[in-house]
């Protein structure tokens, strides 16, 4: 039976990671994946999932605007595909998580997305907030904060170093820009007492 999955965490829990590796799984036993990640990340190059130990693979890209529901349907009237695999979710519409869960249910076919949960400012991206409401499954890739604590909460760093407390939702970066915290080291980080 195909489900809507959702692996959520902060940064640098190893959630690329884990996606590359279970379509690996899927195409060792002779099984068709289909990755899609967010356009507007070119961290590891135009169209390519990549984790910070070095493993990527090449895949396809959604827009903010594109229907996903569309976009699964034309991938599988090329092919079968056993599962499909979204990368950096997080940046999915409220839309298009809907459109991804009406894929699974018609197209039977199921999806597994990974992204982050909440912003620098401890708020859900619209994206994680939808997966949080309707995804079938859902489950926590965990990392740790500098203390030990498992961390939950993320804080975006500027150029001095120090924590930002506003901004853009989205700033697309790496260990240079953000930083997993646990939520009492993120409070102390942004200044919340």
């Amino acid at each position: 039976m195909a489900k809507l999955y959702f692996h959520y965490s902060t940064m640098n829990a190893g959630k690329s990671t884990l996606l590359l590796q279970a379509s690996h799984n899927y195409r060792e036993g002779g099984m068709q994946t289909y990755l899609v990640t967010a356009r507007l990340d070119h961290r590891a190059g135009e169209g390519r999932i990549a984790s910070r130990i070095g493993i990527g693979e090449d895949a396809d890209t959604f827009a903010p605007d594109e229907d996903m529901f569309e976009k699964l349907k034309a991938r599988l009237e090329r092919g079968p595909v056993a599962c499909v695999f979204v990368d950096e979710a997080q940046f999915l519409s409220k839309e298009q998580v809907w459109q991804l869960a009406r894929a699974v249910d018609d197209l039977k076919v199921p999806v597994m997305c990974y992204g982050l949960r909440v912003d620098f400012q401890g708020n859900l991206f619209p994206g994680s907030a939808a997966l949080l409401a309707w995804a079938d499954e859902m489950r926590e890739v965990r990392t740790i904060c500098h203390c030990g604590k498992k961390a939950t909460m993320v804080v975006r760093k500027g150029p001095d170093g120090r924590a930002l407390r506003e901004g853009e939702q989205v700033v697309i970066g790496g260990n240079d820009t953000y930083q997993s915290l646990c939520r009492r080291h993120w409070r102390e980080a942004v200044g919340d007492r």
